[in-house]
């Protein structure tokens, strides 16, 4: 099946549920129905160099730990840029037979991210190998990451969200189109600057680090929560991977939990893979149905059955912001629980409401006089 099939159906898909082709148009005018060819992948002589020296960077107070890596706040020598650099364990995680492979791809993976121009795109300064193990030079940026925002009680307003879903589709699109997948798309690796209205994918390429590799736990790198059902099945993957996981990861931000849940990794496998995600509406029934039909799309278990870039995701949810959520909605009012017998008063009768009924066999009552 051709790439502008693939686009045609998803588009046409959307449209003929909403019934709103025409005001979809509008959002971007003359923009083309199929999707755009695939871009060749970068040339390597775009490539920046890397200084390859972790001596250039003084390292400051740590900003966060991982199960593979350590953040620390640093400043460049040579050029007095404040950055953050991620060092990963990779010696401790990986076995000796594949450690030397696994630097190769994290370099390839680092050089690759480092052509990644886009604001919304956390910028890779700098990469390099330490010892056996390796580093990232990062923009350094304020805000926190949007797991916070996925917790009961703490959820971002819905229009945000999806303001919030449009910025990531097209940084996608454009990532995707220079070559670059994701692969690890969750709210860890996201930061909001709601103060100035920063947003910053991050961690491109760390993904694909273990792929082909298996830690000493047996565990392949990735949050299987968020992974496509191909990317769990271990098949080659594209842009439409990381679409799928951007559509978990906007429901998660709507409803404070995830599609799919179980205690048993191979129960959630066979979940993600099998089992269509409920409705975003069964959390939340004040969304619109045109949002919960994009979420809907972009979880599709066939790839070629989503979007078929993040352009055509990033547009869906302009429509929508558009057409039906032009005001924040209002929370559906909980409904209460009724005390039981309270409850049965509310089934009676109006003729078994009066009190001390008579008997059919007693004389009826003599008319009083007015």
């Amino acid at each position: 099946m051709s790439g502008s099939e693939n686009s045609g159906r998803a588009g046409g898909f959307w449209q003929r549920l909403l019934g709103r082709g025409h005001a979809a148009a509008e959002v971007a005018p003359g923009a083309p129905d199929t999707a755009p060819p695939p871009a060749p992948a970068c040339p390597a002589a775009s490539t920046p160099p890397t200084s390859a020296d972790l001596r250039d960077f003084e390292l400051g107070a740590e900003l966060g730990r991982g199960a593979m890596a350590v953040v620390y706040k640093a400043t460049q020598r040579s050029t007095g840029l404040q950055v953050a650099i991620k060092r990963l364990s990779l010696s401790r995680e990986f076995s000796a037979d594949d450690l030397a492979d696994v630097r190769d791809r994290f370099m390839r993976e680092a050089r690759a991210a480092r052509t990644l121009q886009h604001p919304d795109i956390l910028q890779v300064v700098d990469a390099g190998e330490d010892g056996r193990d390796a580093w990232l030079a990062l923009e350094y940026v304020l805000g926190r990451d949007l797991s916070l925002f996925t917790r009961p009680g703490h959820l971002l307003p819905v229009r945000e969200v999806v303001q919030i879903g449009v910025r990531l589709a097209r940084a996608l699109d454009y990532a995707h189109s220079q070559g670059v997948i994701h692969r690890d798309i969750k709210p860890a690796n996201v930061m909001l600057d709601r103060v100035n209205g920063g947003l910053k994918l991050m961690d491109f390429g760390i993904a694909r680090v273990g792929d082909g590799n298996r830690t000493r736990t047996g565990l392949v790198l990735g949050t299987p929560s968020f992974m496509s059902p191909e990317q769990l099945a271990g098949l080659t993957v594209d842009g439409r991977s990381d679409l799928f996981s951007l559509g978990v990861l906007l429901y998660q931000l709507l409803t404070g939990t995830l599609p799919h849940q179980s205690e048993s990794m191979a129960r959630l496998m066979q979940l993600i893979a099998t089992v269509p995600a409920p409705d975003v509406r069964v959390h939340r029934p004040e969304l619109p149905e045109s949002l919960a039909l994009v979420l809907a799309l972009a979880q599709e278990k066939r790839p070629e059955l989503r979007y078929p870039c993040g352009e055509q995701m990033a547009r869906d949810l302009e429509a929508v912001l558009i057409m039906d959520l032009q005001n924040e909605p209002a929370i559906a009012e909980p409904v209460q629980p009724q005390d039981a017998a309270f409850a049965q008063t509310l089934r009676l009768t109006s003729e078994e409401a009066g009190q001390n009924r008579r008997s059919s066999a007693e004389p009826p009552e003599p008319p009083q006089a007015p």
